[in-house]
């Protein structure tokens, strides 16, 4: 059985005072993005999304959580989906 990569978050360049965004990384590769949003539908503020060339097969491709660590679940729970 081959192990599953594992994600990894890594501050974005798009981060700044205040702002939190990061890029997720699987083997090197950036293959989405987990960030604050300004303002959300739901009330939840931590925005997730799957790059659009990983969306293939994987659903749901974004979200929001109430919390980072939530919005990485959700993320990983969506990409190993294939």
């Amino acid at each position: 059985m081959a192990t599953d990569p594992q994600l990894v978050l890594k501050l974005s360049s798009l981060a700044h005072a205040g702002f939190e965004d990061y890029s997720v990384l699987c083997e090197g590769k950036v293959v989405g993005r987990v960030c604050i949003a300004k303002s959300s539908a739901s009330g939840k503020l931590w925005f997730w999304v799957l790059a659009y060339r990983y969306h293939e097969g994987r659903t749901p491709t974004h979200g929001y959580e109430d919390s980072r660590e939530q919005a990485m679940a959700a993320f990983a729970k969506s990409w190993r989906r294939e």
